[in-house]
């Protein structure tokens, strides 16, 4: 293979944000054909997990363009965790999709990133002219609204008072060291829920669930797939999938998907 692997090449910077909220957000763009591929990360994770890297892969054998990023505070990127928002890393989201992408694109989120290509979706649906445009969303175990639904609704009235008062709590993680959830990534998260209301994408949506998810329940994924008015909306539950669906079984699937939303829009 040619192509140098996402490891060996250092990631591009750009500057988000202004002033004291100015932050630099590692980019790793691989050119190639399109659909190209764009990568969303879940929360506390990055573009070098197995899933980015196993899609990286996928698209340089195929000669496409893929495109992923580390959120401000994950990876690569500057800026602290503790910093972060919704609103926050959307903005980043757009900021890279606009810089690095072209043509139809076919968006793939994990966790967050499930939630933050549906952000991604609207918003540049709110937008009269962009270079890039959307071939399909490939939604792995999405999150929408899950600083309320998953996070603040599940808190004990311990925890959500130690939020308000102290403003962080360290929540334990059965992948490491325990992380800071903020109040400010609570209370700012409520400006970008979704499941209230229809969720326009205006493009072929597929979202893989595991059944056995500890983070995002399976019902999560069909209160989702109730809110996409779109025909073209395949829901795929794994029986025995967890929340990484990282597996080889699980990273096949997640391909094929990528596949087929990009096959539909190359037919268009």
């Amino acid at each position: 293979m040619t192509n140098p692997t996402a490891s060996s090449v250092a990631p591009a910077f750009i500057e988000v944000g202004e002033g004291s909220a100015k932050r630099k957000i590692a980019v790793r763009a691989r050119t190639g054909s399109a659909p190209g591929l764009f990568w969303l990360s879940g929360f506390n994770s990055d573009m070098q997990g197995t899933k980015a890297l196993a899609l990286d892969a996928w698209a340089a054998e195929h000669g496409r363009a893929c495109v992923r990023f580390d959120y401000s505070g994950h990876g690569e990127s500057g800026g602290a965790l503790i910093e972060g928002t919704i609103g926050r890393w959307l903005e980043e989201s757009v900021a890279v999709f606009e810089q690095f992408c072209a043509g139809p694109q076919v968006v793939i989120g994990s966790s967050m990133g499930g939630w933050m290509a549906l952000l991604l979706a609207r918003e540049i649906a709110s937008r009269e002219r962009s270079r890039a445009s959307l071939a399909g969303l490939v939604l792995i175990a999405p999150a929408p609204d899950f600083t309320e639904q998953l996070m603040w609704n599940s808190f004990s009235p311990a925890i959500q008072d130690e939020l308000r008062t102290e403003g962080v709590w360290l929540r334990p993680s059965q992948y490491g060291e325990p992380y800071p959830i903020t109040y400010a990534l609570i209370e700012e998260g409520r400006n970008h829920l979704l499941l209230g209301s229809a969720i326009e994408v205006g493009c072929p949506v597929r979202i893989l669930q595991g059944a056995q998810d500890p983070d995002v329940p399976w019902q999560h994924a069909f209160a989702l797939a109730h809110r996409l008015p779109s025909d073209d909306v395949v829901l795929t539950m794994i029986q025995d999938g967890d929340h990484r669906l990282s597996r080889p079984q699980d990273i096949a699937r997640i391909i094929a998907a990528v596949a087929e939303v990009g096959q539909s829009e190359e037919a268009m």
